[in-house]
């Protein structure tokens, strides 16, 4: 009896894990999981080039209630967003949203840089080996392929088996070409030569029929034809300076700066004028509206992405400068324009199917002949006198002609085949610049790339100075530049520094899984991709160094 007692417990104590387990089963079998990942159906970037972040609130009291202040109030906005490297340019914004990463990894140092085995400048989207579709101009053959790591967009194809569809639109070839990524099933930009959207075979060997009509219809001309003058009455532009200031540019054959700028001379002959012009924003808004319709964007149940960048908000700032009525009304007008856009999504997309996050490139400097006249120290500097009086001074004191290739960038760079053929000693050759650069009015700090660890500049401004530094495509020696000061000419304005008029930029998501609100912790542009990545559960980009901005993501 008491052997069957022992042998039946034994039995129950072994059955017991098999019931829990069913018991387990049980539960879990029924439970709420999700059948499939969570995600929006498109996600849209929309960069504002050399949007200073406060362009935000300086003339929110201005903007209507669906654009700018519709995406402040409904969205989320990280209030302190900085770019991480120097120099902060357009090429090297749009490549570090979009790769989550830095110059000194993505490759993306500048516009443009000086290549010591080529021996000459190389442009950020240059391609040889491709050729333009859309006009018989050069200004097609451009790729991704000098940018070294991968993107948002590009891990969203793979993590789709390239089943999302990428499209990249922008005034500017590299505003449309980075953001896309090397996987991209289309980019297009403006060639100003032929007033066309072009592309080049990089993508496909002929253009859309949904660009050719919109080529076909000749645009341009009519947004030219409409001249340019204020939205509203000149007397209400309050937050700008008077119109028809020295330190603003002029359009070709004008008179002055001021309003009413005509355009409709240019009907015809100067397409590129359009790029300095509010119209210009509004062309490319267009069509990225007919790019979702036409590509079928967001209409199934693969995640697909649209990269718009707004490139005419740079050229007027460049010409005209920050506090200019011109500025100012292009925001206006940008303003109604965004409102339009996302009215459009909510109407094919729908609200609550979307992703939609506001950046920008780089912010700009206000005009040094504004802040002169208002008592603020600024200046500007000539990188090619430097370069001519580089090239003088170590011509006096090695006997070496031409050992400074170029000034670029904020850079020195030597030509170091020639320096090493005359047996010249380059560390001296550089201490020699290094000394010179710190005498010179406007430069605060000068030093050599491959030391900066060692120098005694704040920590924050050694990390931008790193992450701006490609072995390869960098120069030797680098310039800091005093607040307010810049490399240029009398009129409109500039970028490239550390300074926060130049790095603090607007970041604003809104739509699919966001609630309102706003962080003032500290992010950075390279944040953008790895916020995205983990909002949509895929991989960030392989060069990725950025942090997901957790109040978002854990929302």
């Amino acid at each position: 009896m008491k052997k069957s007692f022992l042998q039946l417990s034994a039995l129950l104590i072994l059955c017991m894990p098999v019931f829990a387990q069913k018991k387990v089963n049980k539960q879990t079998s029924g439970a709420n999981y999700p059948a499939t990942v969570d995600r929006p159906k498109l996600v849209v970037g929309f960069v504002v080039d050399q949007m200073r972040w406060d362009y935000l609130y300086r003339y929110y009291e201005r903007y209507g209630n669906g654009g700018f202040k519709r995406l402040i109030n409904q969205g989320f906005s990280a209030e302190n967003t900085f770019i991480s490297y120097i120099p902060t340019i357009t090429a090297g914004g749009h490549a570090s949203i979009y790769t989550g990463s830095v110059p000194a990894i993505n490759g993306i140092i500048g516009n443009d840089w000086f290549d010591p085995q080529l021996g000459r400048n190389v442009y950020c989207t240059e391609d040889k080996a491709v050729k333009t579709v859309g006009s018989t101009s050069n200004a097609g053959e451009m790729s991704p392929k000098n940018m070294l790591s991968n993107t948002i967009t590009d891990e969203l194809r793979l993590a789709t088996n390239f089943e999302s569809k990428v499209i990249g639109i922008s005034l500017k070839d590299r505003g449309s070409i980075l953001p896309g990524g090397h996987s991209a099933n289309g980019a297009y930009w403006y060639d100003g030569a032929s007033g066309n959207w072009i592309t080049s075979t990089y993508y496909r060997n002929d253009l859309p029929a949904w660009v050719s009509e919109y080529n076909s219809a000749k645009n341009t001309d009519k947004f030219l034809a409409k001249d340019w003058n204020t939205l509203y009455p000149i007397e209400t532009y309050t937050q700008s300076s008077t119109d028809n200031k020295p330190y603003e540019g002029k359009f070709k054959d004008a008179a002055t700066s001021s309003f009413p700028h005509v355009l409709k001379d240019a009907v015809g002959k100067n397409y590129g004028l359009i790029r300095s012009t509010p119209h210009g924003n509004t062309m490319t808004i267009d069509l990225a509206k007919i790019a979702i319709e036409a590509e079928g964007l967001g209409k199934d149940k693969v995640t697909d992405f649209l990269a718009v960048s707004c490139s005419s908000t740079d050229y007027v700032g460049h010409q005209f400068g920050p506090n200019s009525i011109e500025a100012e009304d292009t925001y206006l007008r940008l303003d109604k324009d965004l409102e339009t856009f996302l009215n459009y999504l909510d109407k094919t997309v729908g609200k609550g199917n979307y992703l939609f996050f506001l950046s920008a490139d780089h912010g700009a400097v206000q005009v040094p002949g504004f802040l002169t006249e208002n008592k603020i120290p600024a200046g500007t500097i000539s990188s090619s006198q430097i370069s001519k009086d580089l090239n003088l001074l170590l011509e006096k004191e090695f006997n070496i002609k031409n050992s400074v290739s170029a000034v670029i960038n904020y850079q020195v760079v030597f030509n170091k085949p020639l320096i090493r053929e005359q047996k010249g000693d380059f560390e001296k050759m550089k201490q020699v610049v290094i000394d010179y650069l710190e005498l010179q009015e406007g430069i605060l700090d000068a030093g050599d790339l491959t030391k900066i660890s060692s120098t005694t500049l704040p920590e924050e401004l050694k990390k931008r100075l790193s992450n701006g530094y490609n072995a390869r495509r960098s120069g030797d020696v680098y310039m800091v530049l005093k607040p307010n000061w810049l490399s240029g000419g009398k009129t409109g304005t500039s970028h490239s520094a550390w300074y926060p008029y130049d790095a603090h930029i607007p970041l604003v998501f809104m739509g699919w899984n966001v609630k309102p609100g706003k962080t003032n912790k500290n992010y950075y542009m390279s944040d953008i991709a790895a916020t995205l990545a983990a909002m949509l559960h895929i991989q960030m980009p392989n060069g990725s160094v950025g942090e997901p901005i957790t109040e978002l993501t854990h929302q």
